[in-house]
């Protein structure tokens, strides 16, 4: 997985955990018909985590981390895997057991390193809710010019620390995370109207359509004529 200019690489028994929605590219490096890569995806509720968290004995904050980490889930985490994937099997059984599970698997990632991370996304004024606020609004704000002092300004930090911890959660300064904000709008967009690419790059805030082609090219792999029509063939609309 390549996350800004970190390459992570995670395999069997292995965990990954985000904390906000980064923006990321990833490959299956190994995997045949006999041996298929699979895997399982849980949705973090800070409301559980919170409760677990309750029962715990009260820790020293923990430090600031980015916005992912990889582990190493240990026999009792896996197990608890087990018991969830055997309930897809057992569907009157899933609304009872599976609260109780989930609640198992956080416990054990909390637990772990990744457990200084999941408290601090149940923290309201922890730097990662702040960082997360900032990712928000240049995420409802793709089409406007963004600058760092004034997304510091938001979230009430300072521009250089502002910027030090948004890299740090997302791998990417934030004016490069709302390119990639506005790249994957403009491919989603271009889907349903391959043929209007100067209109699609200057309605997600691009002045220049030369350089809206060749950031689109730099990130997807195709011009965004190209790129669109293949998607729009995959999936047209009538």
């Amino acid at each position: 997985m390549l996350i800004g200019d970190q390459v992570l690489s995670y395999g069997e028994g292995e965990y990954f955990v985000a904390a906000v929605e980064v923006a990321a590219l990833g490959q299956i490096a190994k995997a045949t018909r006999e041996n298929p890569y699979l895997s399982l995806n849980l949705r973090l509720d800070p409301t559980i985590i919170s409760g677990i968290l309750m029962d715990l004995p009260e820790g020293s904050a923990p430090p600031f981390l980015s916005g992912f980490v990889i582990g190493k889930a240990d026999s009792l985490m896996l197990d608890a895997w087990r018991r969830m994937v055997y309930l897809l099997d057992r569907p009157e059984e899933m609304a009872v057991l599976s609260p109780l599970i989930e609640r198992d698997i956080l416990y054990r990632l909390l637990k772990e390193p990744s457990g200084a991370l999941l408290r601090q996304i149940v923290g309201s004024e922890t730097r990662l809710s702040n960082i997360s606020k900032s990712m928000t609004w240049l995420r409802s704000n793709f089409g406007k010019s963004a600058r760092v002092d004034e997304l510091a300004a938001i979230v009430g930090m300072s521009p250089s620390v502002f910027h030090k911890h948004f890299r740090a959660v997302t791998g990417l300064s934030p004016i490069q995370y709302q390119k990639q904000v506005r790249l994957h709008e403009a491919r989603r967009r271009l889907s349903q109207t391959p043929v209007d690419v100067a209109g699609v790059a200057i309605s997600i805030g691009y002045e220049s359509v030369s350089q809206f082609s060749r950031e689109y090219k730099r990130l997807f792999g195709s011009s965004p004529t190209q790129d669109a029509k293949r998607l729009y063939a995959l999936n047209p609309r009538g």
